[in-house]
C-alpha cells in the first residue's frame, strides 16, 4: 500500500492549527522538530494531568484528506493542518491500519502508528459540530474516531509535501487501533 504526503505542519505552541510548512523534520524518539507536542513523554495537556512522566505515544498527527473531503461534503471548510494535524496524506487508509504498523516517508523517515486520535470538545471552537462529524457508528453500534491516528518517530528525516508513504504492516495477527 502506497499514499502520498498532501502537506506537513508544525506549530510550537499548544493550538488546535497547525501552520503548512514546506518541510518538516521528524527527529526518532521525539516527534517533529519544534512542534509542542516533542518529547519522550506526554505533552498533551490531558495526558500530563493523569501522569507527566508517561511516553508520548502523540509524536505526530497523521489524518487522512479523504476526511477533509468527507468533511467538505459536510459544509466543513478545513485545510491541512486545521485540525492540529502534522502530516496530512492521501491514498492510505490510516483508519483501518494495525498498531504498529510503519510508515516510511520522505528521506528515510519512519513513523509507527500507535493509536487513534481521540477527539475533543476543542474540534467545536474549529467550527460548530465538528466533534460529532468526525464520529461515527457501525453497524454494531461502536464508536468510530475518524480523526486520523497518532505515531512515534523511529528514524529520522525530512518530509514534504509530494513525499511518498510506504506501508509496512507488523508480521503476526493485526491489532486494532484504539485511542492514545
Amino acid at each position: 500500500m502506497q499514499g502520498i504526503v498532501i502537506a506537513v505542519s508544525v506549530s510550537a505552541t499548544h493550538t488546535m492549527q497547525k501552520p503548512n510548512a514546506e518541510r518538516i523534520r521528524l527527529l526518532t524518539g521525539l516527534g517533529v522538530e519544534g512542534d509542542a507536542h516533542m518529547g519522550e513523554t506526554v505533552k498533551h495537556r490531558s495526558r500530563i494531568a493523569r501522569g507527566p512522566s508517561q511516553p508520548n505515544l502523540r509524536q505526530v498527527h497523521l489524518i487522512h484528506a479523504e476526511l477533509l473531503d468527507e468533511l467538505a461534503d459536510k459544509g466543513f471548510t478545513l485545510a491541512p493542518g486545521r485540525m492540529g494535524d502534522n502530516i496530512t496524506t492521501r491514498g492510505i487508509d490510516l483508519l483501518a491500519l494495525p498498531a504498529g504498523t510503519q510508515l516510511r516517508l520522505g528521506t528515510g523517515a519512519i513513523v509507527e502508528v500507535t493509536g487513534l486520535r481521540n477527539p475533543c470538545a476543542q474540534l467545536d471552537g474549529i467550527e460548530p459540530g465538528l466533534m460529532n462529524a468526525v464520529l461515527d457508528r457501525d453497524a454494531q453500534g461502536n464508536l468510530i474516531r475518524k480523526a486520523g491516528v497518532m505515531g512515534i518517530v523511529i528514524a529520522p528525516g525530512e518530509v514534504r509535501p509530494g513525499d511518498e508513504i510506504r506501508v509496512e504492516r507488523p508480521p503476526g495477527a493485526p491489532v486494532p487501533l484504539k485511542p492514545v
